[in-house]
């Protein structure tokens, strides 16, 4: 079947055009869908401009836009942050529209007002997480050439060590000779949003594949307001009244969109907390009277028996995804709550939620269905559709889409237009979607995608290793734990405490979550005639 090539582009906006360059060739590209009427973006177009600027315009700039542990920002303040740190961006720093700019920090009104002034400014925004290393983020920063980094203070660590970092601004330690404030403080003028092209790339995301090797996501203007017009608009009913929390990291597109985007689309309030454990995320829903609660299963599960003691009327909505979530988590969460769980699939290549089902919609099993604006369906190997009740791959087309960058895993993630997210899944006659595992290598711990292949890589940097295999095995608390089956070298002895001293290391050479949790020493690893290591081995315990 021949496919129709997506419609050309729009004249860019950038004078970099670093980011269009390297998209995949088009006839790579998924099918995109823009079915519903308010997915009819105008060709020119700048994200910021129409979350923030006209929200002000409108005379909503008197609402809180976000609330955090130090601060309350209304609209009107969030505004002139973002555009004070444009200026920066564009006069300090000397940087050109279509420039890539990484971001690193935590959860905070600095952190959310960089990454706006990015996209403003017509640059393009590289979140990292916290707590990935030197090593990791070099591989990010040269991927994808980035120009500048603004980074907090506390986190500035990673970047010194990078034998060659890109110039950079830190926030949250006002009297360092690199800080972001004094520079903001001298910009007070109002800046003019990029005349940026609906399709100019503003995002790119990096998510891990299987092989470890960083995968950057691109994403462009349209995208991100797309994203905020189907799940929360469609499936969580999402109003102006609406006060938005949750654990994931703005650098994470589940809480890019969760606790930033989609609040600002409808004139609401998220909630932006720098460190959050169960007891003290039920204690923030209470002390905002948030209402809707974005959270992996794991979270919800360590809430669940300490829901009762809490104060959360004010919960409408709480918003699983991440990982699958065990029926038993349903059940415990709306014993203790009351609340049906509002269970989700998405995918950082197409940015957020695509599947997932609210209220009566809920079917205990299931994901869900497609969310409106999307259509989904299940695929065999060999990119054939299959019917109802049939185990195969999950196949999502919609508005958003993959588009890697400068990476030839794009012929692997889009099949005859499909999205195909590498996930197993099963349909119902009704039309339901079923989770039944990965279809890859991917260990999904507490909400986090780890590739083994890179905590293999960082255990074969200790001495005392000879090589390794790392899986993930099930666990009720987790999902799945990272294990890791260590072979020794040569007249080392195993032990626990070299156990703990594996973990240690790995801890130090790569983000920590990423860790072994279970370090099993063995004699010989599983592999075939010809080498290649058998992990379903390590995964049955065949390995020993």
């Amino acid at each position: 079947m021949t496919r129709a090539l997506p419609a050309a582009l729009s004249p860019s906006g950038y004078l970099d055009q670093f980011a269009r360059a390297h998209l995949p060739p088009r006839a790579l590209w998924p099918d995109f869908h823009f079915a519903l009427p308010e997915l009819a973006y105008p060709a020119r177009l700048n994200c910021v401009a129409v979350l923030l600027d006209q929200a002000v315009a409108r005379g909503g700039g008197a609402r809180i836009a976000l609330y955090g542990d130090h601060e309350t920002l209304t609209y009107a303040e969030l505004l002139a942050r973002v555009d004070r740190i444009a200026h920066v961006l564009r006069h300090d720093l000397g940087l050109v529209s279509g420039n890539r700019v990484l971001l690193r920090g935590a959860n905070n009104a600095t952190m959310a007002a960089c990454i706006l002034a990015v996209l403003k400014a017509g640059m393009v925004a590289v979140p990292t997480m916290p707590m990935l290393r030197a090593t990791e983020l070099a591989k990010i920063i040269d991927k994808a050439k980035v120009g500048a980094v603004l980074c907090a203070a506390g986190l500035r660590a990673e970047i010194d060590a990078l034998a060659a970092p890109p110039p950079m601004l830190c926030f949250g330690a006002p009297d360092a000779a690199d800080a972001l404030e004094p520079r903001m403080a001298q910009h007070a003028a109002p800046f003019a949003a990029c005349d940026s092209a609906a399709d100019d790339v503003c995002l790119i995301s990096f998510t891990s594949g299987t092989t470890g090797v960083p995968k950057g996501t691109m994403h462009f203007h349209r995208d991100l307001l797309a994203i905020c017009d189907c799940f929360p608009r469609h499936t969580l009913g999402a109003r102006a009244d609406d006060i938005f929390i949750g654990t994931p990291p703005l650098a994470f597109t589940f809480g890019l969109g969760g606790l930033l985007l989609f609040p600002l689309r409808v004139g609401a309030a998220g909630v932006l907390l720098e460190k959050l454990s169960p007891d003290t995320l039920l204690a923030a829903v209470a002390r905002y009277r948030a209402t809707v609660c974005f959270t992996a299963p794991t979270f919800y599960r360590q809430m669940a028996p300490l829901a009762q003691r809490a104060e959360l009327a004010s919960l409408r909505m709480t918003v699983s995804a991440g990982e699958a979530l065990p029926l038993a988590t349903r059940d415990a969460w709306r014993a203790a709550t009351g609340l049906e769980m509002v269970d989700g699939i998405g995918a950082t290549e197409l940015l957020h939620i695509f599947i997932a089902a609210a209220g009566d919609q809920v079917r205990p099993g299931a994901t869900g269905k497609p969310v409106p604006g999307y259509q989904a369906c299940i695929l065999d190997d060999d990119g054939a559709e299959v019917g109802t009740g049939i185990v195969g791959r999950l196949a999502v087309k919609g508005p958003t889409g993959c588009r890697y960058l400068a990476d030839e895993r794009q012929r692997d993630y889009v099949v005859n237009g499909w999205n195909v997210t590498g996930d197993a899944y099963e349909r119902d006659a009704d039309g339901y979607y079923y989770y039944r595992s990965r279809t890859d290598d991917m260990i999904i711990s507490a909400g986090y995608n780890i590739a083994g292949a890179e905590v293999e890589e960082a255990l074969l940097r200790h001495p005392a290793v000879a090589e390794c295999g790392v899986v993930g095995r099930p666990d009720d608390q987790r999902g799945q734990l990272v294990e890791a089956f260590v072979v020794l070298k040569g007249g080392v002895a195993p032990s626990p405490e070299l156990a703990r001293a594996l973990q240690d290391f790995v801890k130090q050479t790569i983000a920590p979550y990423k860790y072994p949790r279970s370090v099993r020493f063995i004699d010989r690893l599983p592999r075939t005639e010809t080498g290649k290591l058998q992990r379903f081995k390590l995964r049955s315990g065949e390995a020993g």
